[in-house]
């Protein structure tokens, strides 16, 4: 049996110090790196001098970590990956930063990655790498003479042609992408705007056995959507701590519905727009405002970076103004959270909650959409309103999908919810819980793993780019 490599930016593997692993993609990856003996290789998340890879097992499995100089970090990560590289492949143009640093940066830490990590590489490891963090990294990889099956899979969108124009050197970027066997999105909407992308800038030619080819390089590209560990968060559901939970929310609503909204401090996540669209609906609707509160979660991410700063600052501001406008001496419309909380706390509000907000401008997939479908109660599931611009809007069929740039549209889908007979609310929840539960985040590994294992391997290292 082959070893499986996995390579990421950050490593989410169990450690002495958080035994568990964290969100279902840890934990779908430590069972393979267990199951095959492998070893999860990335950065160790702290800044100083570069220096050998710290290696370390613990319950099975093996990760091995670097730290990276602070202007690796300010250039690599804090600059292109989450100053240019994300903000552009989510549709902000108007918040990317091109730097030619920060596209150096980029390429140093990814060539230190490949240094580092191939001599630890054997002949017929599987080797994953993992997001937009370390798109050139098999190029470099097959500069250090690997010739093993490569795999990459992209975690958030694929920016359309005429946007991925705006990148200095776009097409350096993608054509590093042909140095991989095979290349995973998560819905057939990116892999289509990538194969656009192939089409028109390169020449390149689709197959319909999922083949891209340009020049004498053929690939493979797959739509691939991840899901979460399902059976895990449903039983999180049930737990002591979820049914605690879920009473003390309840009793805390007074006999209102309970709105939650479950996202990372990031534009994309469309919260101001959320914050919007709830808005409109207590403007126009005063006769609801004694029917439901509204559950903002939304742990702050990247502070180092000033898009985020001012992010925070407007929700802030606009969860001010909500509450201003108003609450009540016995009601607030609006409890803004800014921490994360335990999975299981998690899992009993969205039991508790009666419609689940999920609303991005554009996201690769998103999780918590699937999580809310998850932690429903067969009996009395909750509504999920979901913009039609998250990647899992093309699985969850059943939700409301919304436009999430119309405060109305919002407002309508709010009220929409809180009127659906039980009936309706069963009938659109079920096809969406199998869907989670079916194409969970093991099935999501085990596609990609077996294609990638079905790929031809290269016999020709020097590869163009």
């Amino acid at each position: 049996m082959s070893r499986l490599i996995v390579i990421s930016n950050r490593v989410s593997a169990p450690t002495p110090q958080q035994p568990s692993a964290q969100g279902g993609l840890a934990v779908a990856l430590t069972a393979a790196l267990r199951e095959a003996d492998g070893i999860w290789f990335g950065w160790s998340g702290e800044t100083g001098e570069t220096g050998e890879l710290k290696f370390e097992t613990f319950d099975g499995v093996t990760s091995a970590t670097i730290d990276l100089p602070e202007q690796d970090v300010e250039e690599y990560y804090d600059g292109y990956a989450n100053r240019t590289l994300w903000p552009l492949f989510h549709y902000r143009l108007g918040l990317t930063e091109f730097e030619r640093d920060f596209q150096g940066g980029y390429e140093r830490v990814n060539r230190l990655f490949a240094e580092v990590i191939s001599p630890h590489i054997e002949p017929d490891d599987l080797i994953w790498v993992h997001d937009y963090h370390m798109i050139p990294l098999g190029w470099l990889l097959r500069q250090q003479g690997i010739t093993n099956r490569l795999g990459f899979f992209l975690h958030i969108p694929w920016p359309p042609t005429d946007l991925l124009h705006a990148l200095p050197e776009h097409r350096r970027l993608v054509e590093a992408l042909f140095a991989y066997d095979l290349v995973g999105f998560h819905t057939r909407e990116w892999l289509e705007t990538f194969h656009d992308y192939v089409v028109r800038e390169m020449g390149g030619t689709i197959e319909d056995d999922d083949r891209v080819t340009v020049g004498g390089r053929t690939i493979r590209a797959i739509a691939c959507p991840i899901g979460i560990d399902a059976r895990e968060f449903i039983a999180s559901a049930q737990s002591n701590e979820a049914v605690t939970t879920q009473n003390r929310v309840v009793e805390s609503l007074s006999g209102r519905r309970l709105i939650v909204g479950v996202d990372r401090l990031d534009y994309s996540k469309g919260l101001e727009e959320r914050f919007n669209g709830y808005l409109r609906f207590l403007d126009t609707r005063p006769d609801a405002h004694a029917q439901v509160t509204m559950l903002q979660i939304a742990p702050p991410s990247r502070a180092s970076v000033q898009s985020y700063q001012d992010i925070r600052a407007t929700l802030d501001a606009l969860s001010g103004r909500i509450n201003g406008a108003h609450a009540e001496i016995d009601w607030v419309p609006l409890r803004y959270v800014n921490r994360g909380l335990p999975r299981g706390v998690l899992a009993g509000v969205y039991r508790a909650a009666k419609i689940g907000l999920v609303t991005p401008l554009r996201d690769g997939m998103n999780l918590v959409a699937k999580e809310f479908v998850a932690a429903q109660d067969p009996e009395d599931p909750g509504v999920l309103i979901l913009s039609r611009f998250a990647g899992a809007a093309a699985q969850l069929t059943g939700a409301l999908l919304i436009n999430p740039y119309s405060p109305d549209e919002m407002a309508d889908a709010i009220e929409h919810a809180l009127n659906m007979p039980r009936d309706e609310r069963i009938a659109r929840w079920r096809p969406m819980f199998d869907n989670v539960v079916d194409e969970d985040v093991i099935w999501w590994r085990k596609r990609f793993t077996e294609v990638l294992a079905s790929t031809e391997r290269v016999t020709e290292v020097a590869l163009e780019v």
